[in-house]
């Protein structure tokens, strides 16, 4: 019971955070769309305890955005829940099969794809609902705004991600609110996640290099 309520506190306080940087981490891309990080701390949230945690976390902090800050009202809550579970839930699942560096970065990478071809769907299915224009019109912004939208933020996402997860949970481990896991010490060695999240950053760059010179 007491590990319960740890986790409840940790969740809460997760949830909390990725809240507090989607409201002052915004950054506005291309169009209306946003970057924010909030879908990071999400995506620790879930390597730590599971897709299902992953998937509360989203829906209280959509929930909490709709009736604050958030522009777009329910169609904006639709899109953040199915963003930021497409990414999180799907790294968290596929994480949580197999508990290594490998599978961070299996999980991760198949985040990145799969939300970025989910969010074109969705926004060619809603967003001439919410931008009140032909669907034609939307669907000719697909591949020169939404594509890279969407591949540079999980890019993005996915290397922040490696980056602090491993921080995040030992300092929770120092602080006693998460029991010590059978993950090897790697004292004394250059820690991969920080080697990976670096071809994640270059990635992103060259994608945003690419969309400045109208490549894609």
């Amino acid at each position: 019971m007491r590990f319960n309520l740890k986790k409840l506190c940790v969740l809460a306080m997760l949830s909390a955070i990725a809240y507090v940087v989607m409201v002052f981490g915004r950054i506005p891309v291309v169009l209306f769309l946003k970057y924010d990080p909030k879908d990071v701390i999400i995506t620790i949230g879930g390597f730590l305890y599971g897709p299902l945690a992953a998937l509360a976390m989203t829906v209280m902090v959509a929930f909490a955005e709709m009736f604050t800050v958030s522009e777009n009202g329910v169609i904006g809550f639709l899109m953040n829940v199915i963003s930021g579970c497409s990414f999180a839930c799907t790294a968290a699942f596929l994480y949580k099969r197999r508990r290594s560096l490998t599978g961070a970065v299996i999980g991760l990478a198949a985040a990145w794809l799969l939300t970025t071809a989910v969010m074109i769907l969705w926004n060619y299915l809603i967003t001439p609902l919410y931008m009140a224009r032909p669907r034609e019109e939307i669907a000719a912004l697909l591949i020169p705004a939404f594509l890279p939208f969407n591949l540079i933020k999980g890019g993005v996402n996915a290397a922040f991600t490696m980056m602090l997860y491993k921080p995040v949970k030992t300092a929770l481990q120092k602080s006693r609110m998460m029991p010590p896991v059978e993950e090897p010490d790697r004292k004394g060695k250059l820690n991969p996640g920080v080697l990976i999240a670096s071809v994640f950053v270059v990635g992103t760059c060259v994608l945003w290099v690419l969309v400045l010179q109208g490549k894609i």
